[in-house]
């Protein structure tokens, strides 16, 4: 119904992830597919979505409820089959870089181009660096804050307080735009983080990552706080035909970088147009 499209359109996450699975921007044919981070989280990659819609294409913002990798990676099938102008391209972000490359690799008549933003690295041996590099950069009540936070997750208000902590310590020059609402599932989190890190501990992960066949491409910004050499060393050795793009005076969400947004959107934007 053209009510529930409308729906779909709806500038901000105003109500439960778990109410519907996706958002469409653009006009047909919606053959883009952002991916949030998380897992467990929904809706900042909306501003992403929505400027890609700006120069042209269909995007679909799709929700991922699932409990498991396996269930996550079959909802997203599902949303695709559904709604998405096969094969798509898949601009995954985060924990979205991670879910849009398992994808990739067990459907790949499904996928005609992978972009992996601000991907967590993808070899555990690099795991830690990120935990150093954001207490490095954090103030001792921003690190109060947190080991509040991590103590109880219970807080209403857990998801917008620690998004704008992440926010602050993830940012190089990020610009006044108002950050989405993010929906957040710590339930989600928990269960799909934990069989996630125990798939990159035992190199799984890029097990199915050498399986990908079609083209990649890895944006990183160089102040993100998750290592740029734990993406690029296992990526590469894994598909030496992947390509990586380092991002000057870049944070964890490029599309917010004044600094490095036009060169983001150049690159996101030619590989996609593929």
């Amino acid at each position: 119904p053209v009510e529930y499209a409308e729906t779909m359109r709806a500038p901000s996450c105003a109500r439960s992830i778990l109410t519907y699975s996706f958002r469409l921007h653009g006009t047909r044919p919606h053959n883009v597919f952002a991916l949030h981070g998380g897992p467990g989280g929904a809706c900042e990659v909306e501003p992403l979505a929505r400027e890609l819609a700006g120069r042209g294409f269909g995007v679909v913002e799709p929700f991922q409820t699932g409990h498991s990798i396996d269930a996550q990676v079959e909802e997203l099938r599902e949303q695709i089959e559904e709604h998405g102008e096969r094969p798509v391209a898949v601009v995954g972000w985060s924990w979205g870089a991670w879910l849009g490359a398992l994808f990739a690799a067990r459907y790949p008549e499904l996928v005609s181009q992978l972009v992996m933003v601000g991907s967590g690295p993808l070899d555990a041996r690099y795991a830690t660096t990120t935990r150093m590099n954001r207490d490095q950069r954090m103030t001792q009540a921003d690190r109060a804050t947190l080991r509040k936070l991590e103590e109880d997750q219970a807080d209403p208000d857990y998801a917008a307080k620690m998004n704008a902590l992440m926010e602050k310590v993830d940012s190089y020059a990020p610009d006044d735009s108002p950050s989405p609402v993010v929906d957040f599932d710590r339930h989600i989190h928990n269960a799909v983080w934990t069989e996630a890190a125990e798939m990159r501990s035992s190199r799984a992960l890029l097990e199915e990552i050498a399986r990908i066949k079609c083209p990649v491409l890895a944006i990183h910004g160089d102040h993100d706080p998750h290592p740029a050499e734990g993406v690029r060393v296992p990526l590469l050795a894994a598909l030496p035909e992947a390509q990586f793009v380092l991002l000057e005076r870049c944070g964890h969400k490029p599309w917010r970088e004044i600094h490095a947004r036009n060169a983001f959107f150049d690159e996101v934007v030619t590989a996609i147009s593929r």
